[in-house]
């Protein structure tokens, strides 16, 4: 699935992977095996239901008009109106349709509770129900109150049953912009399906009137009871009206206007009065304050004492006189202040009680005039419901459904169910879309490696060698199989193995080469052995060391090897020449492990196997050390310091991501390259089985069998 998932070329770690079309088709392709099994399965049982397990079934359809807004004879809308059409009322009677109610008018007239169809109780019971049964009626009360009691639940429970299993067989639509409903049903038998829905549209054109004559009975008896009521209350407020009018002094706008300018004058004559008295007394302190005869002249303006003065002021006489006269006048000032006090007193105790008379009738006239308006009130919704109940009264028996039959059912001549095609098309793409989805999971758990193209873009790293699985049940018969059969599979790519690392590095080519691989079993001694095998055919000298000293896995592969090997070399014990192998059909040098007490790090950390690794390049051309599994001890990277080129074997579909992972980790701690690496024991059924088998693909030629390493 990697290959399906892949980062667009140049961009960044945080980009989202991007799909590769091309690499899912191929995934696809390769488990079309699988998908083309798991649709025929899915086809198979799709035949099987639907032509000898589904029971046909019978839809027949009845279509029902809803009528518009009608005009009614006596125009009471709210009880004898049509509907409006809108989409509200259109959505509501869909639901009216589907309801409950009418579908038990349905069931008790087409008595369908003695239909086995709709009632599962009069159908043979299965093995289960009967045992079912079998214990209720043991552990059930034998009173028979109870009994009764669980008659009594049980038919209702039937008749539920039965209402609800009709009501999964409705289905009611509406055509779009229209106000046509359909009507369909569908049930096992032809006859009964047109029955159902002709019954249906029936019933509900008759509940129609059978609601709105309950309504006109409902408004009628509201009405009544209304009307009377309010009977009552206007001959109250009629009474309350006639009471006050007797009781108080009969007032009207036009005397309260009357009122206000009777006031409106006796406020002018009291400002009159005010400004005439104010006068007076400042007359009177102008004349009280004359001193002089001349003063007094001024302020009296008066004909007769002028005429005193023009006398003469000089004899005692005519100044009494003077004087007299002044006094006069000053008593006469003073008689007018008190008369126009007495004058203002009087206008405004009449104000006074002009303003108490006129707020008095006022309010008399408010009373008055609430009470009217309460009267006229209650007169004119008494007016109004007597109308409305006459109006009822003359609806009842004149009511009309809003809706009628646009066409009654048809018998149907084929079932309509089960769609034999389109259930065989949905389960063949069922069965397809779960084949892929199989495929795909496969893909997605993959953890291994299956191609040199996977390994490559996991890794990083080239593969130089792709080996597939040598028929051999016996360690020790691989190299015979290689020499017996040159020109098979596995010795060719044995020989590719050979040229792909010869070719690493031009520069300088590899004389060391150490083969590992990440746990035991992965085929690195196969890699070590075909390799010395077919570099030795070259004519050049090739010494074969066995680094893994502790398993001593070449003794599997050649029994005669002797006791003593590199441990005694390194050690002195002896010589070199004495400790090589040279075993039979084989052209190359063997040196092998021996048990030992000193830690096999040690050894190959040691100066001494530095020393004698270079005494060693002068004299071989190859030098190929079979080395421990680079997680399980950590001589594979000490021996590689030492190597020209490391060799990394990988298990066919068998080595995982994490192991390699962490292989590679441990190289890279090691500041240490892998040259490159070989995917081994590849099975070419396997292969087939994966969809990368076909004629002529890259592991067509591959030989078959069984070999472990």
């Amino acid at each position: 699935m990697r290959d399906i998932l892949q980062k667009p070329q140049g961009g960044s770690e945080a980009e989202e992977d991007t799909i590769d079309i091309g690499a899912l088709i191929g995934t696809l392709w390769r488990g079309k095996w699988l998908i083309a099994i798991v649709t025929g399965i899915a086809m198979t049982l799709a035949i099987y239901y639907a032509y000898f397990v589904a029971i046909p079934m019978y839809r027949s359809t009845a279509v029902v008009i809803l009528q518009t807004k009608q005009d009614s004879i006596v125009d009471l809308q709210s009880v004898a109106g049509g509907l409006s059409g809108d989409s509200t009322e259109v959505n509501t009677q869909v639901e009216v349709l589907r309801s409950r109610g009418l579908a038990e008018k349905v069931v008790e007239r087409l008595n369908l509770i003695e239909d086995p169809e709709f009632n599962g109780s009069l159908r043979e019971p299965s093995l289960i129900g009967s045992v079912i049964g079998m214990i209720k009626s043991i552990i059930r009360p034998s009173s028979s109150d109870a009994i009764a009691q669980d008659e009594v639940l049980k038919k209702n429970r039937i008749r539920d049953n039965v209402t609800a299993n009709l009501l999964s067989k409705i289905a009611v639509s509406n055509i779009r912009q229209s106000l046509v409903f359909n009507i369909a049903v569908e049930t096992q038998s032809p006859v009964k399906s047109a029955k159902i829905a002709d019954t249906l549209s029936e019933i509900y054109i008759l509940n129609q009137i059978e609601v709105k004559f309950a309504a006109t009975e409902q408004a009628t008896e509201w009405l009544s009871n209304r009307v009377s009521e309010l009977q009552v209350q206007l001959e109250t407020a009629e009474k309350k009206v006639s009471d006050f009018t007797a009781q108080t002094q009969l007032v009207s706008v036009d005397g309260l206007q009357a009122l206000e300018r009777q006031i409106k004058d006796l406020r002018d004559r009291i400002t009159n009065a005010e400004i005439t008295k104010a006068g007076l007394e400042k007359a009177l302190d102008e004349l009280n304050a004359a001193k002089t005869p001349d003063e007094k002249l001024a302020v009296a303006n008066d004909a007769t004492l002028n005429r005193i003065a023009s006398g003469g002021m000089s004899s005692a006489a005519n100044l009494n006189t003077f004087d007299l006269r002044f006094q006069t006048i000053i008593n006469r000032v003073q008689t007018d202040i008190t008369r126009a006090g007495q004058q203002l007193t009087a206008l405004r105790l009449s104000e006074t009680e002009l303003g108490s008379q006129l707020e008095n009738q006022g309010q008399d006239l408010i009373a008055l005039q609430q009470l009217t308006r309460e009267s006229e009130a209650t007169r004119l919704l008494y007016e109004y419901f007597l109308t409305r109940l006459k109006e009822t009264s003359a609806q009842e028996g004149i009511q009309k459904a809003d809706s009628r039959v646009l066409s009654h059912a048809v018998v149907p001549a084929s079932p309509s169910a089960p769609k034999k095609s389109q259930i065989v098309a949905l389960a063949m793409i069922l069965g397809a879309m779960i084949g892929s989805g199989l495929v795909l999971l496969r893909e997605f758990r993959m953890s291994t490696f299956r191609t040199a193209g996977d390994l490559e873009a996991y890794t990083g790293y080239t593969v130089l060698g792709q080996i597939p699985l040598i028929p051999t049940r016996k360690r020790q018969d691989t190299l015979q199989y290689l020499s017996d059969k040159p020109t098979s599979a596995a010795a060719e790519a044995i020989r590719n193995l050979r040229t792909s690392l010869m070719l690493s590095n031009l520069d300088k080519k590899p004389q060391v080469i150490v083969s590992t691989s990440s746990i035991p079993g992965e085929g690195k001694t196969t890699v070590s052995l075909a390799l010395a095998k077919f570099l030795s055919g070259l004519g050049k000298s090739v010494l074969l060391i066995e680094g893994d000293i502790r398993r001593r896995t070449l003794n599997e592969y050649f029994p005669s090897l002797p006791k003593v090997g590199i441990a005694s070399v390194l050690n002195r014990e002896i010589d070199f020449a004495d400790a090589i192998h040279r075993p039979k059909g084989f052209e190359a040098d063997v040196l092998a492990g021996e048990k030992t007490s000193v830690n096999a790090a040690d050894i190959f950390s040691s100066d001494t196997f530095k020393t004698f690794i270079a005494e060693m390049r002068k004299q071989y051309d190859f030098i190929i050390i079979d080395t421990p599994p680079v997680l399980v001890v950590p001589d594979a990277r000490i021996i590689a310091q030492n190597a020209d080129a490391i060799l990394f074997s990988v298990k066919w579909d068998s080595t995982s991501k994490a192991l390699l992972d962490e292989s590679m980790r441990m190289f890279h701690n090691s500041n240490q390259r892998i040259t490159g690496f070989v995917l081994g024991q590849i099975d070419e059924k396997g292969m087939k089985r994966y969809g990368y088998g076909a004629k002529g693909g890259a592991y067509a030629a591959y030989g078959q069998g069984y070999y472990e390493t």
